[in-house]
C-alpha cells in the first residue's frame, strides 16, 4: 500500500526536508549563524553547509546542533538558558540567532514539496494515519502556513520535547510519541526521514519501515542505507509509481 509493507497502518513525517524545503532555509540560517560566530575567532574554518550541515546539526533539536558542531571544532560555550538573547556568547543564545534568522527567512514564502502533498493525500484517502515529527519549535507554524495541517492528524515537535523531556533524535522518543497519540504500536508505523539522526531514530524505535529520502545526492542514499534505512527515495511520491 502506497510503497509500504502491509502492515503499516500509520506514517510518521519528519517536516524539514521530508514535507516542506524548510530543511535549506534551516541549512540557510545555521550557515550565517555559525559563519558570523566564527569570523570572531581567528583561524576558524567557515561552516560547510553540506558536510557540518549533515553531521552535526541536520534533524536534531537546536540546542544539541549548537553543541555538537561547536564540539567538533573545539569550543565550548556556556548553556545559559533558552530566554537568552541572539547576541548572548552562550549555547542558547547561539541557538536563538539561529531561530530569530530562520523565522525571517519563513516569512518570505514557503511551499511545500508537492510530491509529499500528493503522498499525504493518498494516505489519507487509503485511511493510513499520519503525524509530523519534528526537532523544530517552529512546526505548527510551518504546517499551517503551508497548509499541511489539513492532512496531518498528530504534531510532536520541539515545543513537544521541551514540555515532556523527550530526548531529540538520534533518540526513538519522538517517534514513539507520535506513534502513541495516533493509537498505534511502532511496528506497523513507518518512519519518513531525510536526515541521519532521524533515520536511526526509525531504527532504534523498532518502526516497522523506514524510508529515507535523498534529496541532495552526494553518496547521501548511502549514508541513509547505513544508518538503517529500508528504502530510500528521491521524492515522496515516487512510493505511488511503484
Amino acid at each position: 500500500m502506497l510503497g509500504l509493507p502491509e502492515h503499516v497502518t500509520a506514517c510518521l513525517f519528519d517536516l524539514d526536508g521530508v514535507l516542506t524545503p524548510t530543511a535549506v532555509i534551516h541549512n540557510q540560517a545555521w550557515t550565517r549563524t555559525f559563519d558570523d560566530f566564527l569570523a570572531g575567532r581567528g583561524g576558524q574554518r567557515p561552516f560547510d553547509p553540506v558536510a557540518d550541515y549533515n553531521d552535526y546539526v541536520d534533524g536534531k533539536p537546536r540546542e544539541a546542533g549548537v553543541r555538537d558542531f561547536l564540539a567538533s571544532r573545539g569550543i565550548t560555550l556556556p548553556e545559559g538558558t533558552p530566554d537568552d538573547p541572539p547576541d548572548a556568547q552562550t549555547v542558547h543564545g547561539l541557538g536563538n540567532r539561529k531561530n530569530e534568522l530562520l523565522l525571517t527567512l519563513i516569512k518570505e514564502g514557503l511551499e511545500p514539496y508537492p510530491g509529499s502533498v500528493r503522498y499525504l493525500k493518498a494516505a489519507a484517502a487509503e485511511g493510513l494515519r499520519r503525524a509530523v515529527v519534528s526537532s523544530s519549535a517552529n512546526t505548527l507554524q510551518v504546517i499551517t502556513s503551508t497548509g499541511l495541517d489539513a492532512y496531518l492528524e498528530a504534531r510532536v515537535d520541539g515545543v513537544t520535547i521541551r514540555e515532556r523531556g523527550l530526548r531529540g533524535k538520534p533518540a526513538p522518543d519522538t517517534f514513539l510519541a507520535a506513534a502513541s497519540e495516533l493509537g498505534v504500536a511502532p511496528e506497523r508505523a513507518a518512519v519518513f526521514e531525510d536526515a541521519l539522526a532521524g533515520v536511526a531514530a526509525g531504527r532504534a524505535g523498532g518502526f516497522g519501515f523506514v524510508v529515507g529520502l535523498d534529496r541532495i545526492g552526494g553518496g547521501h542514499a548511502d549514508d541513509l542505507r547505513a544508518a538503517g534505512a529500508d528504502l530510500v527515495v528521491p521524492d515522496l511520491d515516487a512510493l505511488l509509481e511503484g
